[in-house]
């Protein structure tokens, strides 16, 4: 069987033919056209070529505690160096630091490639992008030039540590303490569920931490967000002593053996030093700013496992032969069979519904800073890239399983590693249903319907453009259940919280079929692409209907009844 194949075709066609990533060249001066192929082509390069290789040992040689520190894998470091020489660290952020200021598109479409490659892997650099972002955005000048340049460089790498053992996706419970020492805070309390929340692969670790100042107002508004360098520096800016933070212990985990979720304890003694970020009391809004990028990023992750899984059993599928053609007694490969083929152009296809909306958003995430509109877009479609990307992902390694039969089951082949690998992505940086429950309060009923309204104009316009082709009549059915359903919610003719996650997945369905019919427009449309547009119309938008049917169901006057009643 192959390896793993970076698709670098259809990520430049997504962004060229569906997200308009040529949009971004104005604001982009280090951007131009002729640098896309050639980034594909390196990223595709260094994923199948240095990352994959490191996927099973991580899987089968997970890290481990040693004298109170985090020993990773031991390949992984020979990867992330290479990560580091090559630059891959520096492409969107900020030239002042050391970046190369390029969309973040671009970081995207290499995200792909090693997050197929090695899920487990790559969210330590990912964690670090997301700590860039928070940092730049809201950290004062004298912290930026304190720590970005290395953190950018690779360097240094970053965590996120909002959870605690009572404190989950209400964080409003979170009792970290922050107690004020001259011009800086001494952090004491416990965090969970930290990836990457320790290891040896960089020479500084820059926790970046959610905490309560003792007179802080409650719930959420009390909350205020530190940097916490695992190595305090000296006088030259380099990693001294150790900081008072340690990692407790790494949790055993269904899946994504290779990254050490670990429990962190700030304060064991004297208290964690660390560094105000932003405004007191205004650390949720800072810390936002790394979560959205990161829920955009699980959903990529979706995509990237999905991707992976996909290409197992495609090639299983051909090189596994069993039984024979109908009216043949020669032996075909299982890819010949009916129900085979269905599960493999199931994948193909809403794979290819997935990457267009993953790029299209990150196009519009680029554009975010540029006008009002596109930062709505981008609010609007990242519950729906994290939400929806994700659940689609749980089909697809599953049906990898399942053409691969029993030796799906068995470890060897590597499948099973991905099915669950991929189990904690409607979990992790905000559960699925709070997804949903942000795409219906925050952003439909947060603007009256503004930015739906937008995407939906935007849809029609292409649509009038289609108009006479295959399935324009069908997608427009599909934005006419979405206004139906906007209205209901607007107008509380149904239960918001319950009818949230229908909602979602109705608008992810859609929007799939938007963009895939999108790129049929373009004469660079491959026979599979225009393939794989036919069959998700007439086989997988349709499920788009029955989110619809139970949508409406969940009138006012008929909630769900009450869990008791499922224990007498």
């Amino acid at each position: 069987m192959s390896g793993y194949r970076y698709p670098a075709q259809e990520v430049q066609f997504c962004l060229e033919h569906i997200a308009g990533i040529e949009r971004l060249e104005p604001h982009f001066p280090n951007y131009g056209a002729d640098l896309l192929e050639p980034i594909l082509s390196e990223a595709a390069k260094f994923s199948e070529q240095i990352v994959a290789p490191s996927n099973r040992l991580g899987d089968v040689t997970p890290p481990k505690m040693v004298e109170r520190c985090v020993q990773e894998t031991p390949e992984f470091k020979a990867v992330y160096e290479a990560l580091q020489d090559a630059a891959w660290t520096t492409l969107s952020a900020p030239e002042q630091y050391g970046g190369q200021e390029l969309p973040r598109a671009l970081e995207v479409a290499f995200n792909e490639g090693i997050q197929s490659s090695n899920l487990s892997f790559s969210l330590c650099p990912l964690l670090t992008q997301g700590a860039v972002d928070a940092i730049d955005t809201h950290a004062s000048d004298k912290l930026k030039n304190t720590y970005l340049p290395n953190m950018v460089s690779g360097k240094w790498t970053g965590t996120m540590n909002l959870t605690e053992p009572a404190a989950g996706s209400d964080l409003a419970a979170i009792k970290t303490k922050a107690i004020r020492d001259g011009e800086q805070y001494r952090i004491y309390g416990q965090k969970i569920y930290i990836t990457w929340g320790d290891h040896l692969m960089s020479e500084n670790i820059i926790h970046l931490v959610l905490a309560r100042l003792p007179d802080a107002p409650e719930g959420v508004r009390g909350i205020s967000l530190f940097l916490v360098p695992k190595y305090l520096l000296d006088d030259n800016g380099h990693p001294g002593r150790r900081n008072d933070v340690y990692p407790l212990s790494i949790e055993h985990k269904m899946g994504i053996h290779g990254s050490p979720t670990c429990v962190m304890q700030f304060g064991e003694s004297e208290g964690a030093i660390g560094y105000l970020v932003g405004q007191e009391n205004k650390g949720l809004a800072a810390m936002f700013t790394m979560m959205n990028n990161a829920r955009q990023s699980v959903g990529l992750q979706g995509l990237a496992v999905a991707e992976a899984a996909y290409q197992m059993a495609l090639d299983y599928s051909f090189d596994r032969v069993q039984g024979a053609a109908k009216g043949s007694k020669d032996k075909v490969a299982i890819a010949e069979h009916g129900d085979v083929k269905r599960m493999l152009w199931q994948m193909a296809s809403t794979l290819s519904a997935m990457r267009a909306l993953m790029y299209t958003a990150s196009v519009e995430s680029d554009l975010s800073d540029q006008d009002g509109q596109h930062l709505a877009r981008t609010e609007l479609y990242t519950p729906i890239v994290k939400g929806w990307l994700t659940e689609m992902a749980q089909e697809i390694v599953s049906l990898a399983v399942q053409v691969h039969g029993g030796m799906g089951y068995i470890e060897e082949t590597g499948v099973a590693q991905l099915f669950r690998d991929a189990r904690i992505l409607p979990i992790y940086e905000g559960t699925n249903g709070i997804q949903a429950l942000d795409l219906v309060g925050r952003k439909l009923q947060g603007d009256q319907g503004a930015a739906l309204t937008a995407l939906i104009e935007d849809i029609r316009t292409d649509v009038s453009h289609f108009s006479g082709t295959a399935h324009s009549d069908t997608l427009t059915d599909y934005v006419n259940l979405i206004e139906q359903s906007k209205a209901m919610l607007l107008n509380n003719d149904i239960e918001s919280s319950e009818a949230a996650y229908d909602f979602m997945m109705l608008s992810g369905f859609t929007i799939g079929g938007w963009l895939l019919l999108k790129g049929t427009q373009s004469d660079q449309a491959s026979a599979a692409w225009q393939a794989k547009t036919e069959f998700y119309f007439k086989h997988v938008i349709g499920r788009g209907r029955y989110y619809f049917d139970s949508l409406k169901q969940f009138g006012p006057s008929e909630p769900i009844p009450s869990a008791e009643l499922l224990k007498q």
